[in-house]
């Protein structure tokens, strides 16, 4: 298949494109979408008609044709061309590239070609997407939903920006595209473009594992996972990075990825308040690995939450909040990078896969209520939960699709205590009092349409909120992951791959999440590998005294983010209330960070502005009074 390019692209971490059936109109079609920078690189179907267009680097991709077949694994995975060759070889089936997707390890998008068929898929954690539209008629994949709306001329749906306003955003709704034309594929569910170019169809090809398997097995399974994904990382040597913030999550994949024939950079930022004690734990990590170059960086030129808000310009497909982090995560990459890494490894996931939700002792009470009504006495001393919204939450048994109805009726309500979202479906949606009733109409209709045909990720409420979570999460890194490779060191987040995500959740969720002890599936994971002193750490560190003076120091940046708000124009808020919110940094709606969501929105409408984005606004709506 032929290869033509002028420059290798963005460089690693940053591999994205369109992917287009074999047919004469596609061709047009391939030339309309928006990949038009240097470096721009094509793969091309046997015909010399375009296949896949964008722009990905030399290690990012690996190809193979045999027949009537060909398969392009784009992303990190160990693959290469001679197994794939074997693959395409025996593919007579799409159907038969299931098996091939829950086996490779990495993180990376499948693309196949077969007698005029195209199936593209991502990854199960929501880390990499697929999205597909018709332009002029021809079914079009690609990895960026912004891809297909600059090929369609579509501008952000003012609806899609009234849901993203909601704090926080339920599934199914947190997938849909901001574009209307648009539609996302589910992580969980392969692409099938027929070979006429204009049918399409799902095809689901992961399912969550059972989490039946006892900590003492699951355990090695664990490891041998996180360890095969930080492999897929490191194998080639060189130098990489890794975050040593001396949590249990980092401290692994640095240990791990020092068993490497690459050489480690640990990378340490202290945290302002003085009662945070991870500087200590990193420390003691680095001294049991002597060839490890540490670096501890200055405290207090890290940058606060909420900096450089007004100066953001990635073109991101939808908006985030990880633009309130944006300038911490990047701020120390260049000086990885002056000393050699090639790629960054964090420790985020830890959070979503090595622990998991208390929402899995709604049905342990049902199952083994001895066992689960010790487990709750412990986490109500833990977490501070009242008897009586304990015993509330668990007699809640509605459906989720009546639990999403119902959230869309009281959008405007106090928030619920926090033991309802932990033992149930989770956090119910709320608005709040500068959001405009217009922009509350289409966020409850969106809700309650959604309610009428939502089925929950699972049908028990633990690991559908395990998976919620972890595809929450991963759309954030997803952008942050793209920042990184402009900012010249792409990042990795090893404990996302699918297969560390299934070996995790396999185990029994009374075992995994449990009042008495910390992350207990990634401490028996690790046994052997990180040394005991190190594993054993029983709590993580907290942010505030960061978030705190990151208010009190750039209320003027906020101020300035709502005097000409995009937001405001759509009629979807109350800009004075903005202003007014602003003048007060104390106040609980900037402490609580309930305003992460609007600042995502109207951040990721100002990048679009400042990128000269030609397209309008669809429906917008008349001003707020």
């Amino acid at each position: 298949m032929a290869d033509s390019h002028e420059s290798k692209g963005p460089g690693p971490g940053d591999a994205h494109f369109a992917v287009f059936p074999d047919r004469a109109d596609a061709a047009a079609v391939a030339r309309s979408c928006s990949f038009s920078r240097p470096g721009t690189r094509i793969l091309t179907h046997a015909s010399g008609r375009p296949w896949l267009v964008g722009h990905w680097n030399d290690d990012e991709i690996v190809t193979a044709r045999a027949g009537r077949a060909a398969l392009a694994v784009v992303g990190c995975c160990p693959v290469d061309t001679s197994e794939l060759q074997r693959h395409a070889a025996k593919l007579s089936d799409l159907a038969r590239l299931d098996e091939l997707a829950r086996t490779l390890p990495g993180s990376f998008h499948l693309v196949a070609a077969l007698d005029g068929q195209l199936r593209v898929q991502g990854t199960a954690s929501g880390l990499r997407l697929v999205f597909h539209a018709a332009v002029d008629g021809v079914q079009t994949a690609a990895t960026s939903a912004d891809v297909l709306a600059d090929a369609l001329g579509a501008g952000p749906d003012v609806a899609q920006l009234a849901v993203r306003l909601l704090w926080p955003v339920p599934h199914p709704l947190f997938e849909a595209p901001m574009f209307p034309g648009v539609t996302a594929v589910p992580p969980e569910d392969a692409l099938i473009i027929a070979a006429d170019g204009r049918t399409v169809r799902r095809s689901r090809w992961w399912t969550p594992p059972e989490p039946t398997r006892a900590l003492a097995d699951g355990a090695p399974v664990v490891r041998e996972a996180l360890a095969a994904a930080v492999d897929a990382r490191t194998r080639q040597g060189g130098v990489v990075s890794c975050d040593l913030s001396g949590g249990l999550d980092s401290t692994s994949i640095c240990f791990l990825a020092a068993r490497s024939s690459a050489r480690v950079v640990a990378s340490t930022w202290p945290g302002r308040d003085p009662a945070d004690t991870d500087l200590h734990w990193a420390q003691q990590a680095a001294r049991f690995l002597p060839d490890l170059d540490h670096v501890i960086w200055d405290a207090e030129a890290s940058p606060l939450v909420y900096t450089d808000l007004l100066d953001i310009d990635d073109l991101l497909d939808e908006p985030t909040i990880g633009v309130m982090d944006r300038a911490r995560m990047l701020h120390h990459l260049p000086g990885l990078a002056e000393r050699g890494s090639r790629l960054h490894l964090t420790g985020i996931g830890g959070d979503h896969v090595a622990w998991c939700s208390e929402a899995y002792y709604h049905r342990l009470l049902r199952t083994r209520p001895l066992f689960a009504l010790r487990q709750l006495r412990g986490f109500r001393a833990l977490w501070q939960w009242p008897l009586g919204g304990t015993v509330r939450a668990l007699a809640d048994s509605r459906p989720y699709g009546k639990w999403l109805a119902d959230a869309g009726r009281r959008l405007r309500g106090p928030l619920p205590p926090s033991v309802a979202g932990s033992l149930g479906w989770g956090m119910a949606p709320r608005l709040f009092d500068w959001v405009s009733p217009e922009a509350e109409r289409m966020a409850g209709e969106a809700l309650r349409a959604a309610a009428g045909q939502a089925t929950p990720l699972h049908r028990d409420r633990g690991l559908h909120t395990d998976l919620e979570q972890i595809r929450s999460c991963t759309r954030i890194i997803r952008q942050w992951d793209r920042m990184a490779a402009r900012a010249g060191v792409p990042m990795a987040s090893p404990f996302f791959d699918d297969r560390v995500i299934e070996a995790c959740l396999a185990v029994h969720p009374g075992e995994r999440v449990t009042p008495w002890r910390y992350k207990p599936l990634l401490a028996a994971a690790m046994q052997g590998v990180v040394p005991e002193a190190c594993l054993r750490r029983g709590n993580k560190a907290e942010a505030s005294m960061d978030a705190s003076n990151g208010l009190r120091e750039h209320r003027g940046d906020l101020m300035a983010l709502w005097e000409d708000s995009r937001l405001e124009q759509l009629g979807l808020v109350d800009g004075d209330a903005l202003r007014r919110l602003a003048r007060r940094p104390s106040a609980p709606g900037l402490r609580d960070a309930i305003l992460y969501s609007t600042i995502a929105c109207e951040v990721w409408l100002r990048g679009l502005a400042r990128a000269g984005e030609p397209r309008t606004t669809n429906n917008a709506v008349s001003p707020a009074s």
